[in-house]
C-alpha cells in the first residue's frame, strides 16, 4: 500500500502533505496523555505488520491494521501512522519521504471514517456488535485505502491503470484477514481492559 517515489505528480504530493498535516494537527490536539501508550502500541503494531509485504508494481500489499488503530484512536490515527510510515521510509526505504503525506492520508483517512461508523458499536455489551465493528472497520479502512491508492495510480497515467485494478482487488483478502484480527482484538479488549473501548468514543 506504500506508493513509491517518482510515481505521483507534484500536485498530488502537495495535497497529500496538506491533508496529512491537518489530520495530524487535529489528532495531536485530541490525543491526551493517558492514550499515548495505546497510540505507541498501535503504531508499533502497524510498523511490524506492514514490514511483510508483497510488491505490486509501484506499490505493495501487506497487513495494515489501520482499521483497528482508527476505531481505537480516532483522529490520533494520523500522527500514529505518520510516525510509523516515517520510520519505515527512513530505515527501510518503504515508500519515501516525498510520498509520505499521500501514503499517510491513504491509510489514515479511511481509518478515521471507520472510527465514526463503529464508535457506537464499541460501547455495546454484545459480542455480535463488537464482531460487526471489527469486520466493518477492516473493510472500510482496508478497501478505502486500497481505493484511494488505486484512484491515484489510475489517474496518474495509462501505464498504471492495470496496476490500479490489481492493487484494489489484492487488498480484498487482506480485509478478510484483518476482519478476523480486529474482531478478536476487540472481544479480547472488552473482556480484559474494557476501559480502552470506553475511551475510544
Amino acid at each position: 500500500m506504500h506508493i513509491s517515489e517518482g510515481v505521483l505528480p507534484g500536485s498530488l504530493l502537495v495535497a497529500g502533505w496538506v491533508l496529512t498535516a491537518l489530520g495530524t494537527y487535529v489528532g495531536l490536539r485530541r490525543l491526551d496523555d493517558r492514550r499515548i501508550p495505546l497510540a505507541a502500541l498501535l503504531s508499533s503494531a502497524f510498523f511490524v505488520a506492514s514490514l511483510i509485504h508483497v510488491p505490486a508494481g509501484p506499490t505493495s500489499v501487506h497487513l495494515v491494521l489501520n482499521g483497528l488503530a482508527g476505531i481505537l484512536l480516532g483522529w490520533a490515527v494520523f500522527p500514529v501512522l505518520l510516525t510509523a510510515l516515517f520510520l519505515q521510509a527512513v530505515l527501510f526505504q518503504f515508500g519515501g519521504l516525498t510520498v509520505l503525506g499521500v501514503n499517510t492520508f491513504n491509510m489514515a483517512f479511511p481509518a478515521l471514517i471507520a472510527y465514526y461508523l463503529c464508535k457506537r458499536l464499541l460501547q455495546s455489551e454484545k459480542k455480535f456488535s463488537l464482531t460487526v465493528a471489527g469486520v466493518l472497520s477492516s473493510f472500510v479502512a482496508i478497501m478505502g485505502a486500497g481505493l484511494l491508492v488505486s484512484l491515484e495510480l489510475f489517474f496518474t497515467g495509462e501505464a498504471f491503470k492495470k496496476t490500479a485494478e490489481i492493487v484494489f482487488l489484492a487488498h480484498l483478502p487482506v480485509a478478510f484477514i484483518e476482519a478476523f484480527i480486529n474482531s478478536f482484538t476487540l472481544l479480547f479488549l472488552k473482556r480484559a481492559v474494557p476501559e480502552v473501548l470506553k475511551e475510544a468514543v
